[in-house]
């Protein structure tokens, strides 16, 4: 029962079809309007670390780390396939992310999250995340939370 997370390329079969189901969740619970994903394209930039939960071989979570040039960086597209919650995936993904932050010399890395998550609002909570404002190119959403946590 050994999961291992990488730094892969998005584009990939599982990795694809997990996006698909993220997707999928979003636009079930969130007009198109406070939907803030990137696609794939956006996944494969230089400025993009991507990172695979994989459990006995399968592909089963992932995230990104897009750094923002300004010695912060946004956590996107952080997904956990519903067959493999209750593993800590989205937890070890957070630790991954934050390690790496930490070692490309990042002061902060910041997220948008919809308030419909409370299982992801919860996680961050837990990792010391603090509510802050939109930042970046984001508007004021009364569905969307932003957070940030200092890790320089």
């Amino acid at each position: 029962m050994t999961v291992v997370i990488a730094k892969e390329p998005p584009r990939q079969l599982g990795v694809l079809s997990l996006l698909e189901q993220s997707d999928a969740y979003a636009q079930s619970i969130y007009p198109a309007e406070s939907n803030h994903m990137v696609d794939v394209s956006a996944l494969e930039k230089p400025s993009v670390a991507f990172f695979v939960a994989r459990h006995e071989g399968e592909v089963v979570g992932c995230c990104a780390l897009v750094d923002a040039g300004d010695g912060s960086a946004e956590i996107k597209r952080m997904f956990v396939d519903p067959k493999a919650r209750g593993l800590k995936i989205g937890r070890k993904l957070l630790e991954t992310i934050e390690s790496h932050g930490r070692g490309a010399g990042l002061s902060a890395i910041r997220l948008e999250t919809g308030i419909y998550q409370p299982e992801a609002i919860s996680l961050y909570r837990t990792a010391g995340y603090v509510d802050i404002g939109p930042f970046g190119a984001y508007q004021p959403d009364p569905l969307s939370l932003f957070m940030e946590k200092t890790i320089g």
